[in-house]
């Protein structure tokens, strides 16, 4: 039996969670202690079994009043898929205007995501039609 200690993210309270599990051809969980809430246990489990991540980061904008949109995924992402996902986000140009809560990429590098827009972006009176 193997035993780990993370620090849930899920709440404000940032529980130290202890883990004991058995790694065979997969990992199973035999008990979690340290939650102050009921989201600990069901988090701890989901990280040894399968880590989920949220990406946030940036696409180019043409023609905007800022070079940059800021962006993020709109669901969690396995931990193993961001390199992934950031190479299609790298990959990305986008015209201006862009909306917050805009779908700029569908299903990035063929994940269960889309990644959206966190800004607005207005178009340079130049490119304004």
């Amino acid at each position: 039996m193997k035993t780990k200690v993370l620090t849930c993210v899920i709440c404000p309270n940032g529980c130290e969670l202890t883990v004991r599990f058995e790694e065979a051809q997969a990992v199973e969980v035999a008990e979690i202690t340290g939650h102050l809430c009921d989201k600990g246990p069901q988090w701890a489990e989901q990280e040894l079994t399968n880590p989920m991540r949220t990406i946030a980061s940036s696409i180019l904008v043409q023609g905007g009043d800022f070079q940059l949109v800021s962006v993020r995924t709109d669901a969690p992402i396995p931990l193993e898929r961001i390199a992934d996902v950031m190479n299609a986000v790298k990959a990305v140009r986008v015209q201006a205007p862009v909306h917050i809560g805009q779908t700029l990429i569908q299903a990035p590098a063929g994940t269960d995501c889309n990644i959206i827009a966190t800004r607005h972006v207005q178009a340079t009176q130049q490119h304004r039609l």
